[in-house]
């Protein structure tokens, strides 16, 4: 159409993202636009949409943290721009949106010395041990933790290291391990210090998987497990 609604226009411009992000990328798209974008000005046409009528739609977001608002923010932007490329509309009414809004999130503290060894000690031979020790030691995100296999990881080399490859995400609760990773930069190879590289020696003398952090059956956890866990 040549003059299509502003949903109309997101179902289209979120099928032609399918081709270029993720799936868990692409879910997150989707939530964003139906909730932010077509819910306030889905009936509208692309070409009607002012200025105004995005900084209103940006109300609810703006209550959210600020990384709510700055997603949506840039959806809002990509969507817009992409129609003007593609001469749905003339001009993007998006230009002299702010790029600030949101609440900012409160500051999150380091655990001290004296509450890792707590930590530790608590759950020390317990199923979130290794997925811990990694965390700490390692610095990992979860989805780098629950995708690492043990071909990842070099105990035997001069300097023992770990290196990210994969990446973890759910679909419907079930595991999915993709080798394509956000950016270049979230590949690297990471050195193991001494305490980690003795925690993992003795994880891999017992472990039947190839993921480091398994489920009993030896697959990597899905979602609920890994929240039980």
């Amino acid at each position: 159409r040549k003059h299509p609604t502003v949903a109309e226009y997101c179902e289209k411009w979120l099928l032609m993202q399918s081709a270029k992000v993720s799936s868990a990328t692409l879910k997150g798209y989707t939530c964003s636009v139906n909730n932010y974008i077509v819910k306030p000005l889905g009936d509208m046409y692309m070409s009607d949409v002012t200025t105004d009528d995005i900084r209103v739609a940006l109300i609810p977001a703006s209550q959210k943290s600020a990384s709510v608002y700055n997603k949506v923010n840039m959806l809002f932007k990509c969507i817009f721009y992409s129609a003007v490329e593609s001469k749905i509309i003339d001009s993007c009414p998006c230009e002299t949106l702010s790029s600030k809004g949101g609440k900012p999130q409160n500051e999150r503290e380091a655990l001290t010395d004296e509450q890792v060894d707590k930590l530790l000690v608590a759950i020390k031979g317990l199923p979130p041990y290794v997925f811990v020790m990694i965390g700490l030691y390692a610095g990992l995100r979860r989805e780098e933790i629950l995708a690492l296999k043990w071909d990842c990881v070099f105990l035997d080399a001069e300097a023992p290291y770990l290196s990210v490859q994969r990446a973890w995400h759910s679909e419907h609760n079930r595991p999915v391990i993709s080798s394509d990773l956000k950016t270049k930069s979230a590949r690297r190879d990471i050195p193991l210090p001494s305490v980690l590289t003795e925690c993992l020696q003795e994880a891999k003398e017992v472990a039947t998987s190839e993921y480091v952090v398994a489920n009993r059956d030896g697959d990597p956890l899905s979602y609920t497990q890994f929240k039980r866990v």
